[in-house]
């Protein structure tokens, strides 16, 4: 796994009135501080990405629907340095992706509908400088194909 990623298994308490899901704790080991939360959603097929953050942890966790998160590590000074991690998360595997510092992330809708994607990450969204570095989803400069791999 890339160096800095961390996943938490979530549970989910289910009843007859319904489900909750705790997401991220301020007790939790992997907890670092509090931004915003936001939500962003894609719609079957559609792939976003890629970008990566200088001052941004972010905490995603897929809350309908299905997304393949595939997060590429280009730290100079890594160990992974190089390395691609691909998580299938959401309703059918709820799961915590920490996304840590200067690595490259970007999703894409895997489900039959639109899948949602709660963020809990740690600073505000400045309007007026994003704290976002972005390059095309389809790119060779780095190695990964976003096509579905049947087999």
């Amino acid at each position: 796994m890339i160096e800095g990623v961390k996943v938490k298994k979530l549970k989910v308490i289910p009843d007859e009135r319904g489900r909750l899901m705790e997401m991220l704790r301020s007790d939790d080991d992997l907890f670092i501080k509090f931004g915003q939360i936001y939500m962003t959603t894609a719609y079957p097929g559609v792939v976003k990405g890629w970008h990566y953050h200088k001052k941004q942890v972010d905490n995603f966790v897929v809350v309908k629907g299905m997304m393949k998160v595939v997060l590429y590590d280009d730290r100079d000074n890594s160990s992974t340095k190089g390395e691609v991690n691909e998580f299938f998360m959401g309703e059918h595997n709820p799961i915590l992706l920490q996304i840590p510092l200067l690595v490259y992330h970007g999703f894409k809708c895997i489900s039959d509908g639109e899948a949602i994607c709660i963020n809990c990450p740690t600073q505000l969204f400045n309007y007026n400088q994003p704290d976002e570095f972005r390059i095309p989803a389809h790119t060779n400069e780095i190695p990964y194909d976003w096509d579905r791999k049947d087999g």
